[in-house]
């Protein structure tokens, strides 16, 4: 009954997709939805993306969660809503934002703190998350290494992190990035520019050799302003 969800928009079309079936009278009230492992699979989304669209459809009083023996997912009513997608579209559209915001004050900072107290074993840790990057793209970038290339891209920047030579900072900056994971994962996969992302992390590699506050503060900025111009931009 359901397919994969395929667009860069993972819970928004996960609950469009059972909105659907209900809508055509494919499900009606009182059916039972497949159990969340098996539905998650079937759409080929992480379960957390999966509770976040049931979420959006228990809060329409489009489906219902019961627990307990004979618990499960459940349709509550055969009317959907038209608005409901949108309206939380919007509010993870704003968490996104947000932790943006909070990586804009924060971490031009570390950046700064790397760039003085970073060891050659620290330049080495970037530079091999660079090197993996890049043997990506050597080979040829395909959909599905987009996963792998993303998980990259957050090893380079806690890589920066360590190197500042501050636990608390370092627990900070996992934070930030494990919160954009979830609202990214949820809201709106911002599209991967390999050569982009890999030029960008090699200048702030620069950067930070060189140890000039002014250098790593401008390639910070244009690094991050890229990312919030591209959350702007997706719809």
């Amino acid at each position: 009954m359901f397919t994969p969800v395929r667009t860069r928009h993972t819970f928004e079309e996960a609950a469009e997709q059972i909105a659907d079936k209900v809508r055509a009278g494919e499900l009606r009230s009182g059916d039972k939805l497949p159990p969340e492992r098996d539905l998650a699979v079937t759409m080929e989304i992480s379960r957390p993306t999966l509770r976040e669209a049931v979420k959006v459809l228990v809060e329409a009083a489009v489906l219902e969660v019961r627990r307990g023996p004979g618990g499960g997912m459940f349709v509550a009513s055969d009317v959907v809503p038209t608005e409901l997608i949108r309206r939380r579209s919007e509010l993870r559209r704003a968490e996104v934002a947000h932790v943006l915001e909070a990586r804009r004050i924060v971490e031009p900072g570390v950046a700064k703190l790397a760039a003085a107290r970073a060891t050659e074993d620290d330049f080495a840790a970037l530079e091999r998350s660079i090197e993996a990057m890049h043997a990506i793209v050597v080979r040829g970038y395909r959909a599905d290494d987009e996963d792998r290339f993303l998980q990259l891209d957050v090893q380079f920047h806690l890589a920066m992190a360590r190197a500042a030579g501050n636990p608390t900072v370092e627990t900070l900056m996992r934070t930030l990035f494990r919160q954009l994971e979830i609202a990214r994962d949820m809201a709106m996969h911002l599209p991967t520019v390999p050569d982009w992302t890999i030029d960008i992390h090699q200048r702030t590699l620069e950067a930070l050799r060189h140890g000039d506050e002014d250098d790593v503060q401008a390639v910070m900025d244009e690094h991050l302003g890229q990312l919030e111009k591209t959350a702007r931009s997706v719809r």
